[in-house]
């Protein structure tokens, strides 16, 4: 699913904040990605969301070298991937449901088809009486998990998370990383950027551990 070999990063002409990262996520895998502030996680999943370039290095997603793809295939490889933003990016001029079912509608998939699975989403996220609002009336912790719902309706090959549970209390928290599990067991690979110590204690899953610009895999 996701193969780095000696991937490196640096922003202009900075030093490098990513430094020799060789590591694979196997297909169906879930992966906490954890590292003191600082140290490059979102670095990290922008690079495997293809938002961003490595200064050097190997990036392979789906058995294919990114590097030597056209802009049409890398659009095709994103559109496999679902990703929550720390800055949520929803769209202002869509209701709450309009939001959630971007994914679906620019697949070609009529309303009639998934209404009732984003409905039900809605509801399971704790939206269900906010579906028809625009995002500027929604709260921070809102907005983040119609971010969150937007992300996983599709049911992605790969969920790339940023700080997913920032915004929302513990028990809100346990219960979209439970989301998580279920869209993994369906057979989603998974990667979660958190500093949360207590709420990874509560999931039996192995962390990639960022650290000085290298990245090692606890099990």
């Amino acid at each position: 699913m996701i193969r780095f070999e000696n991937v490196g990063l640096r922003y202009d002409m900075g030093p490098e904040i990513l430094r020799d990262l060789t590591f694979t996520f196997a297909p169906r895998s879930f992966h906490f990605l954890t590292g003191p502030s600082g140290a490059g996680k979102t670095s990290l999943l922008r690079l495997l969301f293809l938002s961003l370039k490595p200064t050097r290095g190997l990036i392979n997603l789906f058995g294919k070298d990114v590097a030597t793809l056209s802009k049409r295939e890398l659009s095709g490889i994103r559109r496999r991937i679902g990703m929550v933003f720390q800055d949520f990016r929803l769209l202002d001029h869509l209701t709450t449901f309009e939001n959630v079912a971007l994914p679906l509608r620019v697949q070609g998939k009529a309303e009639t088809d998934y209404r009732a699975d984003v409905v039900d989403l809605l509801k399971w996220v704790g939206l269900g009486e906010r579906m028809h609002v625009l995002p500027p009336v929604l709260s921070g912790g809102e907005k983040q998990r119609a971010s969150i719902a937007r992300a996983v309706i599709g049911q992605p090959e790969l969920l790339l998370a940023d700080e997913p549970t920032g915004n929302v209390d513990p028990v809100l928290g346990r219960r979209l990383l439970r989301l998580f599990m279920e869209l993994n067991k369906l057979g989603t690979s998974v990667v979660i950027a958190t500093h949360d110590i207590n709420l990874m204690d509560q999931f039996d899953a192995p962390r990639a551990v960022l650290e000085d610009g290298h990245l090692r895999i606890e099990e």
